[in-house]
C-alpha cells in the first residue's frame, strides 16, 4: 500500500487534524438522512499504471469499432461454468456447492408505531430484528416445492405467469421456481399503475400471479375486473389464510399453502419440463419512461451470457461476501446484482430504502438499520440515491465551523490526490472517514452503480469519503443490463469502462445529431451493444423491433440510442442521448440529459426535468427544489409562506433561476442551453407520483402532460 509515502505528509496534517478530529467524527453521521449508501476501504487503489492500462480494443482496428474487451478479443464469454446454460441448473449448482450456507435473509418486525411529524403526518416507525436465514439448501427445496405447486394448479411450461412483489426472499424464491418448471415470468414494477398493469397482465395472457398482500389490496384488486383471465393469485404472505370478496373464478392462496401443495408425494415425485438456453426466462416489463411499458424477451443464455460478463469485473467474489437488496427486483439491474451472488454462493439480505441505514424515515430513532446490522460487502445503486447522500454530507460540510470546514477539506483533497497517484490511505480513511464508513455496516467493498450516468462529484465524494471503489456500469434492459463496467481501480470520472467479455460494441455515425466515428480526439457516435447477453425482442411489439438486427455472422444487435465516444484505453464514455436531444427554433441542438445533469449539481435542486420545443429558442425547466436550501433562500430575502406558497411565489422562481443560471455558467453550459423560465415543484418527484421510474429516471411524457398549463404559460409568455 505504500504506506511510507503517505506517511510523510500526514505528519504534517495530523496535529491539525487531532484538534478537530472527535467533533468531526461525531458530527457526521446525523447528516446521512434516508437514502445512504456504501462505506469501507476494503479494495484500496492499486498501481496507477493499472487504472491506464488498456481495457478494449477494436478487433478490426477501426474507430467504429466493434471494441472487445482484452481477454475477450477472440471469444465472448456465454457462461459462468461449462455446462450450466440456464438458470436452473446455475441455482441447482450452487445449492449443491453451499448448501448449508445461508442464502436469502430478512429481518423480523419486533414493534411499529405511528409516529407524528411537525405538519401533523403519521409515519410508520418500525423497530427490526436480527436477519434469519435460509440456507441455500432450504431456498432450493422452497422454490423447487412452489414450482411443483403451480404446475398443480394448472400452470403450464412455456405458459407466461406474472409476479407484482417488491422486493424481498420470496421474489426470488418465485423466480427460481419458475426457472425450474419452465414458466417465462412477467415482472412488473410495484410502482406501475393500473393501466400498465393491466396491460402487462393482459399481453402476457397471465392466468397466475404472485404478489404481496399490500399489493393486491392496494393496487390488484380495483384491476381485476379488467383481467379476464386471470385464475390464481398467489400471495407471498402468511396471513390471512383465507381471501373472500374476490371475483368469481379467481381463487387466492397464500405461498405457503402452495408450497405445502407442492409437497405432496404425488406432486413432488411429478417430472418437470428443463427450459433450455433458448427459452425465454422472462419478459421484464420497462418502467415506462417513454410511454406504455414494454415486455423485454429474456432467454436463459441471454441472462447467463449477462451474469458471466458481470461476475468478471468484481474481485474476489465469493461465499464469504454478503450482499443487500433493495432496489426493485423488477429492474434488470437488482435481478442480475442477486444472480450473480447466487451463482457464487454468497448470502442476500434484504431491505429497503425506508429501513436502509439508522436514518432512514421507517426506522424508529434510536434502533438500527438494515445495513448496520447486515453489515454488507456488496451493493448496488443507482445515480439518483447517490446524489442525494453526496448533497446531504456537502451540505453539513457547508455548515460547519470554520476549523471543522478546513480538516474536511485537507483530508479530502489529500485522499484525492493519493487515489489519482494509485495509493490508498490508510490512515486518513482511519482516521477521518471510517465513523462515515461505519454507517452502512464498514464492511462494503465494492458499489456497483448502474440505470443513469453517475456525476463526477458524486463519485468522488464516493471514493472518498465512503473509502469505496465505484464501479460505474452502462446497460439496459434489452442488454441483460450487460454493457459495460469501469474496473474499480479506475478512478477516473464520467466514464463507464470497457465492453464486458460476453458482448463487443461499436459506433455507429450520427450525421443529424453531429457525431461521427472519424471525429478527433475520440470517435463518437451512437451506441450499438451485440453478443449473447442481446435479448430476443419486444413481447407482441414487433413493430418496436426495428432497434434490434442481426449481422451476417449470425450475431444479434442491440441500437441503444445512446451517444458514446471510445478513449485510447478503451473506455467508453456516454455523451448525449438521440431522444434527448432537441434542435432550438435557431438550429442549436440541446441535450436536455446534459442540462439536467448539470443543474442537479446545484444545492438548491433537488430534481430537474429540463424541457425544449424546438419551434421556440430557449429552454424551460421544472425544478424540486432542496427544501433547506429553499427556505434559506426565502429566509434571506424576507419571503414568508408554506412551501407550496413559495413554490408559487413568482419573486421566488426569479431567485431560484438566478441561482441556477450562475450554476450553468459555472458549469460551462452554453447560453442556449440554460433555462431561461422555471416551474418550482413543492412535492419531490418519486415513482409513487408517477412521474419518476423505480430507478428514478425522469418519464418525460408524464412531466409534460403534468405540467403542461406551466408549459404553455412559459412559453406564452403569460
Amino acid at each position: 500500500m505504500k504506506l511510507k509515502e503517505e506517511l510523510n505528509p500526514l505528519l504534517l496534517l495530523l496535529f491539525h487534524l487531532m484538534v478537530g478530529i472527535y467533533t468531526f467524527i461525531t458530527f457526521l453521521p446525523c447528516c446521512l438522512v434516508s437514502w445512504v449508501s456504501v462505506p469501507e476501504a476494503g479494495f484500496c487503489g492499486s498501481e496507477e499504471e493499472r487504472a491506464k492500462r488498456v481495457k478494449a480494443l477494436s478487433v478490426l482496428g477501426c474507430p467504429e469499432g466493434p471494441y472487445r474487451a482484452v481477454g475477450a478479443t477472440k471469444t465472448l464469454a456465454t457462461s459462468l461454468q461449462p455446462g450450466v446454460d440456464t438458470l436452473d441448473k446455475m441455482f441447482e449448482f450452487a445449492a449443491k456447492r453451499f448448501p448449508h450456507r445461508d442464502c436469502l435473509g430478512a429481518r423480523v418486525v419486533i414493534s411499529e408505531e405511528d409516529e407524528e411529524q411537525s405538519n401533523g403526518k403519521l409515519f410508520k416507525k418500525v423497530v427490526l430484528g436480527e436477519y434469519i436465514w435460509r440456507s441455500y439448501h432450504e431456498a432450493f427445496t422452497a422454490a423447487a416445492q412452489l414450482g411443483s405447486g403451480l404446475a398443480s394448479l394448472g400452470q403450464r411450461p412455456k405458459s407466461n405467469i406474472a409476479i407484482f412483489c417488491e422486493t424481498r426472499a420470496e421474489w426470488l424464491i418465485a423466480a427460481e421456481a419458475c426457472f425450474m418448471h419452465n414458466f417465462p415470468l412477467a415482472t412488473l414494477y410495484s410502482t406501475l399503475g393500473g393501466p400498465a398493469i393491466a396491460h402487462g397482465l393482459n399481453e402476457t395472457e397471465v392466468t397466475h400471479i404472485i404478489t404481496s398482500r399490500e399489493l393486491l389490496e392496494t393496487r390488484l384488486k380495483d384491476i381485476l375486473i379488467e383481467v379476464p383471465r386471470l385464475q390464481h393469485i398467489i400471495v407471498v404472505d402468511d396471513a390471512p389464510t383465507s381471501w373472500p370478496g374476490y371475483p368469481r373464478g379467481i381463487t387466492v392462496h397464500n405461498m405457503a399453502a402452495v408450497q405445502e401443495l407442492g409437497a405432496r408425494p404425488e406432486n413432488a415425485a411429478r417430472e418437470r419440463k428443463r427450459p433450455v438456453p433458448s427459452d425465454i426466462a422472462v419478459i421484464m416489463y420497462t418502467s415506462g419512461s417513454t410511454g406504455r411499458p414494454k415486455g423485454v424477451m429474456i432467454s436463459h443464455s441471454n441472462i447467463i451470457a449477462g451474469l458471466a460478463g458481470m461476475a468478471a469485473v468484481i474481485p474476489n467474489l465469493c461465499e464469504e461476501d454478503t450482499y443487500i437488496g433493495y432496489l426493485p427486483l423488477a429492474h434488470v439491474l437488482e435481478l442480475s446484482a442477486e444472480l450473480v451472488c447466487i451463482a457464487h454462493g454468497c448470502r442476500i439480505g434484504y431491505s429497503s430504502p425506508q429501513t436502509l441505514a439508522d436514518q432512514s424515515t421507517k426506522i424508529k430513532k434510536g434502533s438500527q438499520g438494515d445495513t448496520s446490522v447486515l453489515q454488507p460487502t456488496l451493493m448496488a445503486a443507482v445515480p439518483e440515491i447517490m446524489d442525494r447522500i453526496y448533497k446531504s454530507v456537502m451540505t453539513k460540510v457547508e455548515e460547519m465551523n470554520c476549523i471543522q470546514r478546513t480538516l474536511f477539506t485537507l483530508a479530502y483533497n489529500y485522499k484525492l490526490e493519493k487515489l489519482s497517484e494509485g495509493y490508498s490511505t490508510p490512515l486518513c480513511d482511519k482516521l477521518v472517514f471510517r465513523k462515515i464508513r461505519s454507517l452502512l455496516g464498514g464492511r462494503t467493498r465494492v458499489l456497483l452503480s448502474g440505470g443513469a450516468p453517475l456525476s463526477a462529484a458524486t463519485q468522488r465524494f464516493m471514493n472518498v469519503c465512503l473509502c469505496c471503489p465505484v464501479g460505474q456500469g452502462y446497460g439496459l434492459t434489452e442488454t441483460c443490463g450487460a454493457g459495460t463496467i469501469s474496473e474499480l481501480w479506475d478512478y477516473s470520472t464520467g466514464r463507464v469502462g470497457g465492453p464486458l467479455v460476453c458482448c463487443e460494441i461499436k459506433l455507429k455515425d450520427w450525421v443529424e445529431g453531429g457525431y461521427h466515428s472519424a471525429d478527433k480526439p475520440h470517435p463518437r457516435g451512437e451506441i450499438l451493444i451485440g453478443g449473447p447477453n442481446v435479448t430476443m425482442g419486444y413481447y407482441k411489439s414487433e413493430d418496436k423491433n426495428q432497434d434490434f438486427f442481426v449481422d451476417e455472422s449470425g450475431q444479434r444487435w442491440f441500437c441503444t440510442g445512446d451517444i458514446g465516444e471510445f478513449h485510447k484505453d478503451g473506455c467508453l464514455k456516454i455523451i448525449d442521448r438521440k431522444k434527448d436531444l432537441v434542435k432550438l427554433q435557431a438550429g442549436e441542438y440541446v441535450s436536455l440529459g446534459k442540462v439536467e445533469a448539470m443543474l442537479k449539481n446545484c444545492p438548491l435542486v433537488d430534481n430537474i426535468c429540463a424541457y425544449a420545443n424546438s419551434d421556440e429558442t430557449y429552454v424551460i425547466g421544472f425544478v424540486v427544489p432542496n427544501q433547506k436550501h429553499f427556505l434559506a433562500l426565502a429566509d434571506q430575502y424576507g419571503i414568508r409562506g408554506s412551501r407550496e406558497e413559495l413554490c408559487n411565489s413568482k419573486a421566488m422562481e426569479e431567485l431560484v433561476l438566478k441561482v441556477i443560471t450562475e450554476a450553468a455558467l459555472t458549469a460551462q453550459l452554453e447560453r442556449f442551453e440554460i433555462p431561461r423560465k422555471i416551474c418550482l415543484s413543492p412535492e419531490p418527484w418519486t415513482p409513487e407520483t408517477g412521474l419518476v421510474t423505480d430507478a428514478f429516471k425522469l418519464k418525460r411524457k408524464e412531466l409534460k402532460t403534468h405540467y403542461q398549463d406551466d408549459i404553455e404559460r412559459m412559453y406564452g409568455g403569460k
